[in-house]
Parts: C-alpha cells; sequence; structure tokens
C-alpha cells in the first residue's frame, strides 16, 4: 500500500523545499542517508520470519518441566477425551507461548511507535521511563490499595507511565537535534532515578518480593487466567497499523506534517498513550522486558526502509521470534530450572545497543 494518498502526494509537492526534519536528520546519521528503501523485498522478509516463528512455537510448546508427547496429543484427538498431555498443553505450554507472542509484539511494536514520535532511533519504551513509571504506579496501588481489581491496577501503570514518559519528554525538549545520542543516555539515567525510588519504597515497605516479580521478565507462571491481558496490546499493535501513515508524516517533520493537515500534538498523544498502555499490560502480566523495541525496529528498519506501514508487520512478527528464542534460551541454559527471559534479552540487547551506538559515528 502507498505511504501517501493521491491527494496526499499532491499537496506534499509544494513543500519539498522545506528544510530536513530531525527525524530524516536522526536516520541520515544513523544509517547513512536521508530516505531508506527495502534492501530485501518486504514479502520475503515476513515470509521468513513468518516460518522462523512457526519452528520456534513448536519448539516452545515441547519444550518444559513436565512430560509432554506429541504423540500422547494425537491420541487425545483421536480418543475425543483430555488425558494429562493435552491439559499440559492447553492449560500451560500454549498460553505461555501465546503470552511470549503477544509480549514480543506489543514491545517491538511500541518501541518503533515512541522512535517515530520522538524522532530517534536509540530510544525504547525502557529508555523513556515507560516501563520504571508503570512499575512505580504498580507498586504504590498495590501498597495502597492490595485488593483492587487487575484492571485498577493496569489503569493506574497507564497512568503512570504516562507520567514518567511526559517528564522525559520535557527534559529532553532543550536538547538540540543534531545531539540525539544524548536521547539515550538521558533516558536511561533518567529510568534509573525512578527505578531507585521505586526499589527504595519496597525496601521500606517489606515489598522487594513482590516488586521483583515486575522487573524481571519471566513466562514461567503463566497459565490459562493469567495472561489474557496481554490480547489488549493486540488490538493496540491493529490499531498502530491503522494509523501508521499519520505517524510516519509526524516522524518527517512538523512542516510536512502542518503541510498534510496531520495534527502533529493529537498524533503524538495517541501514540504515547498507545506506548504506555502497551508498557504497562507488559508490566502488570509479565515484567519488564528491556530492549526488544530497541534492537527490533533498528533491525527491520535496516532491512526494510523507513516505511511504517510496510515495516511494522516484520518488526512485529521478529519481535515475537526473539522473545520466543530467548524463552527457550532460558529454559534450556540450566534444565530442569529457569533463566528468566528478561535477563537473557538483557545480555543480548545490551551487545547490540552498544553496537549500533559506536557504528552510528562510524558512519557519519
Amino acid at each position: 500500500m502507498s505511504l501517501f494518498s493521491h491527494r496526499a502526494r499532491a499537496r506534499l509537492k509544494p513543500s519539498a523545499s522545506l528544510p530536513v526534519s530531525n527525524w530524516q536528520g536522526s536516520a541520515s546519521h544513523t544509517l547513512g542517508s536521508k530516505y531508506r528503501r527495502a534492501a530485501i523485498p518486504p514479502w520475503l522478509i515476513n515470509t521468513a520470519s513468518l516460518i522462523i516463528m512457526g519452528l520456534l512455537v513448536l519448539l516452545s510448546l515441547s519444550i518444559g518441566v513436565a512430560d509432554f508427547s506429541w504423540l500422547g496429543i494425537l491420541q487425545s484427538i483421536i480418543s475425543h477425551s483430555a488425558n494429562a498431555d493435552s491439559s499440559l498443553l492447553l492449560v500451560s505450554r500454549i498460553p505461555r507461548t501465546v503470552a511470549i507472542i503477544l509480549t514480543g509484539i506489543a514491545m517491538a511494536v511500541a518501541g518503533m511507535i515512541i522512535q517515530v514520535v520522538l524522532k530517534n532511533r536509540f530510544v525504547e519504551p525502557s529508555m523513556v521511563g515507560a516501563t520504571q513509571s508503570a512499575a512505580l504506579g504498580l507498586l504504590v496501588v498495590s501498597l495502597l490499595f492490595p485488593a483492587s481489581a487487575l484492571i485498577v491496577k493496569m489503569s493506574v501503570a497507564t497512568i503512570a507511565a504516562m507520567l514518567g514518559m511526559m517528564l522525559f519528554m520535557l527534559l529532553i525538549h532543550r536538547i538540540p537535534p543534531t545531539d540525539f545520542l544524548m536521547i539515550p543516555l538521558i533516558g536511561i539515567v533518567f529510568g534509573g532515578i525512578i527505578e531507585a525510588v521505586t526499589t527504595f519504597i519496597a525496601y521500606q515497605t517489606e515489598s522487594l518480593q513482590m516488586l521483583s516479580v515486575w522487573q524481571f521478565g519471566d513466562f514461567s507462571g503463566v497459565l490459562a487466567g493469567r495472561y489474557e491481558l496481554l490480547w489488549l496490546t493486540g488490538g493496540l499493535c491493529v490499531l498502530a497499523y491503522i494509523i501508521a501513515d499519520k505517524l510516519t508524516i509526524v516522524g518527517l517533520g512538523d512542516n510536512i506534517a502542518l503541510n498534510l493537515g496531520i495534527s502533529k500534538r493529537q498524533v503524538t498523544w495517541i501514540g504515547v498513550g498507545m506506548v504506555a498502555m502497551m508498557s504497562a499490560v507488559v508490566v502488570v502480566t509479565v515484567g519488564m522486558i528491556p530492549f526488544i523495541g530497541l534492537v527490533v525496529p533498528n533491525i527491520v528498519s535496516r532491512l526494510m526502509g523507513d516505511k511504517l506501514r510496510r515495516s511494522l508487520p516484520a518488526v512485529a512478527l521478529l519481535g515475537a521470534s526473539a522473545v520466543l528464542l530467548c524463552d527457550i534460551i532460558g529454559r534450556s541454559i540450566r534444565y530442569p530450572f529457569e533463566v528468566p527471559v528478561a535477563t537473557v534479552f538483557g545480555v543480548v540487547g545490551t551487545v547490540l545497543f552498544l553496537w549500533l551506538l559506536l557504528r552510528a559515528p562510524a558512519e557519519q
């Protein structure tokens, strides 16, 4: 599908002399060109990602501490009666795999949205205070109203995430557009401060064990009835695909968005609200998983270019596959014990993030 309509193209032609936007400038510094086209056909990338994700799903369903046999599943289907294997598959294995897929999709898409809104390739929800603020809000509401419903906790966490992102955007408001590497560094410090405040409150109230559940993403406790809230993030990802063209136009710069009749403030607030809600739902359900929204969008952008509508499916598929792979590694590396997926992805994500930071100046 074309990024702009025929009418929008006609309106865009008179603005060809407009200066390059911050988003374009950041992309040119980061990737060596003002506008990047797909290096590999999108259908090939999406097909390969879908095949890889399918293989990882089968592997994820097969790995676990409890005894499991696909032959038992086949016998259950033939006899039309439940057995131990079918019960394990329905109660534990399938909910866990679906939760992993939805989490990977949500965090990867949220990272793509926040990068477009802030016009910077080196940010993601955990670098703008979203996940840390959501954990702080969740801790406060759990201490003040321990018997509150899950939807109340999610709402408070979403509001806290939005407030944290707003404060971060105020902090970086005066930073020159050329200092695009300063934004993620400030975000890391900002998130560390919020996390320190959260840890202090948890220490004073003897809630460190409860806080650790939200700070380290782990899928070992996911069962049927404990992950369904993540389907909300799937709906938000669909909404992101619907408004992808508007987000792309906002990312091109204020002047272009104004000439095309797009309300930059409105689209920005919608994007911030979506990122905050996605981050809050993931933190409430499985905990924080860093670097997904940083690594995955950058990899896809290098392969497929900057058209958001074209790249979002690949971002979602690669995000789900990355979290699936890290979860499988975490379950296998010290079998029968599990290493939290946040720890595994944190190690991989840190290496890739440093590589992105060190590689960008060399390409300038």
